[in-house]
């Protein structure tokens, strides 16, 4: 077991320094292994704290995003994403503790492998970049996290993709669901109205 610990840092939906925050956005890149495996890293225990690699055989991973292939359209496409991204870190959670997250912060502080917002942008990302990466997307790009804040105060983290024909940006947001249960995508500009489930 691969675990890297940093210091501690506040978790969502708490106010963090915007250099603080910058620097969170760029876990290291995926490895190619062998037979078309995938390797990448993964963090959890509020701000990425810890960290940890997973790999994905081909065939798994092959199986938890087969339905993207099928999608005629952008919005389907994105409906198989929301379920894909439920997939993988149903697959990760096989292989580190974000099996015990919940939706929101309150249903698992304390626990060991809870995740915060932005544990979420940041798995979340990489979890699309590698769908990039392996052709699985053909009707959105991904781009870096997105950050809404609200009141002055409170601020929250989300994976961002854009529909590559026109251009709207859709956010993926897995904190608001139990781990393996599909993502929320949200138009960019509902979430940063507060929009989602309330958790």
């Amino acid at each position: 077991m691969n675990l890297k610990t940093r210091p501690s840092r506040p978790g969502c939906p708490w106010l963090l320094p915007m250099t603080l925050c910058l620097s969170l956005f760029a876990l290291p890149a995926r490895a190619q292994t062998a037979a078309g495996e995938a390797e990448i890293e993964l963090c959890f225990n509020y701000g990425c704290l810890t960290r940890q690699t997973v790999v994905f055989s081909a065939e798994r991973f092959g199986a938890a995003t087969r339905e993207l292939a099928s999608a005629r359209n952008a919005d389907e496409e994105r409906e198989r994403l929301a379920q894909a991204v439920g997939r993988l870190y149903a697959l990760a959670a096989e292989q580190t503790p974000i099996g015990a997250d919940r939706g929101g912060n309150f249903e698992d502080g304390g626990v060991f492998g809870r995740m915060d917002c932005i544990d979420h942008s940041q798995n979340t990302s990489a979890f699309l970049r590698l769908l990039a990466e392996r052709n699985r997307l053909r009707w959105h790009r991904v781009l870096p996290p997105v950050r809404r804040l609200r009141f002055f105060l409170l601020q929250h983290f989300s994976a961002l993709i854009e529909e590559i024909e026109d251009g709207k940006h859709y956010v993926v947001d897995s904190w608001f669901a139990d781990n393996g249960e599909p993502a929320i995508i949200l138009s960019l500009a509902d979430w940063e109205k507060g929009e989602g489930p309330d958790v």
